[in-house]
């Protein structure tokens, strides 16, 4: 194998398959990324066996062929080197070996035979559709922060992404949820998803997609079946076994009847939150808010830090009502809302409060509140 290729193209395409490499794996090859030469394209593939990402990127070909390099150590290399550095990568002979010359640099990495490098067996995905980066970007940002990391609970560890109706309009929607919060995103059915399985796609997967439609406009390719999911975006793949378990009845949390209607500035009561949680001991991270006639003050009090208080200006019509909140929690929350104000639908101190967004009725949040 033999090839000449920018480094700004091999650093990108790099930087997105590395990621996918366990630092710490007792399986050699899993540390490695599977080098492809040929037709003008230099592919590179990483797997941690639950999740692969192949890549494409225009090179200069002077000899096909294949190898496996140390990943990290490949990706720190490239990184390094200078911008606009042509690199050229060659393997000699039957040696395990692959030379990489970049201007008066050269450094030689010891590879693993290719032929040991793992495939991820094929899987019906029966069931195609389209979105745009946007649309993809839009339903992992806003339901991620809730994506638990408790690994008992591992059917929570992951984004719930299933067709269902809304006052019977077909949506696509995105649920994630650790048990304290929900977050739920919706958006119109794309054609041909109609008939998909509700999947649970794993915290990592949803992670390493994110990486992959962070620039650029390019349309998503989405296949999926039971047990494995796969994403195109330009060059790039993502193929990825799905978390088998059932997602909980998630509508039952969410609140019908709260009464009490607060609408508050969102950034205003964003930075509030945030000063004033500074008081706050790090382990509850707990505020309280109470809320009267047009008036909302938001205060912490920690026995170590003593107390902060501060008032906002709010629309809120009901009788008064006190309830306490973890701040980071409700700062993820409010990070996600786009419109001016965020509008908060309560009942009790002690039950379930709804958020939503001014702006946008697709999206609806769910918070638990805590005793302070």
């Amino acid at each position: 194998m033999k090839l000449t290729i920018e480094r700004a193209a091999l650093l990108k395409a790099l930087s997105h398959v590395q990621s996918v490499v366990e630092r710490r794996t007792t399986i050699p090859i899993l540390s490695n990324v599977l080098l492809r030469a040929g037709s003008g394209k230099l592919a590179l593939s990483a797997t941690d066996m639950d999740l692969e990402i192949v890549e494409s990127v225009p090179a200069r070909i002077d000899t096909d062929g294949r190898t496996t390099a140390p990943a990290h150590t490949l990706y720190d290399i490239v990184r390094k080197l200078r911008e606009g550095a042509q690199v050229e990568l060659e393997t000699i002979g039957d040696r395990n070996e692959m030379v990489l010359r970049s201007g008066r640099s050269t450094f030689t990495l010891s590879c693993l035979p290719p032929e040991d490098y793992p495939v991820m067996t094929g899987a019906e995905l029966p069931h195609h559709f389209t979105l745009t980066a946007a649309e993809l970007r839009g339903l992992i940002d806003r339901t991620r922060f809730a994506i638990s990391t408790e690994e008992t609970r591992y059917y929570l560890n992951g984004i719930y992404l299933h067709a269902t109706k809304n006052n019977e309009v077909p949506v696509l929607r995105a649920v994630a949820t650790d048990g304290h919060r929900l977050a739920r995103i919706e958006m119109v059915l794309p054609e041909g998803a109609a008939g998909m399985p509700g999947v649970i796609v794993p915290r990592k997967t949803v992670l390493e997609l994110r990486k992959l439609v962070e620039e650029g406009e390019d349309e998503v390719q989405v296949a999926l079946g039971d047990t494995k999911i796969r994403c195109a975006i330009g060059e790039a793949a993502l193929t990825s076994k799905l978390i088998d378990g059932t997602f909980p009845d998630y509508d039952r949390v969410i609140p019908t009847g709260n009464d009490k209607m607060l609408e508050v500035p969102c950034k205003e009561f964003a930075e509030a939150v945030d000063r004033v949680s500074t008081i706050s001991t790090e382990r509850s991270r707990a505020v309280k808010l109470a809320i009267d006639r047009g008036n909302l003050t938001v205060s912490a009090t920690s026995p170590e830090n003593g107390t902060a208080i501060e008032e906002l200006e709010v629309r809120y019509q009901s009788n008064p009502i006190e309830i306490g909140f973890n701040s980071r929690y409700l700062l993820d929350i409010t990070e996600q809302i786009e419109g001016e104000a965020a509008l908060f639908a309560m009942s009790d101190a002690a039950s379930p409060t709804v958020v939503r967004d001014s702006a946008d009725a697709s999206a609806l949040y769910v918070l638990m509140p805590m005793r302070v």
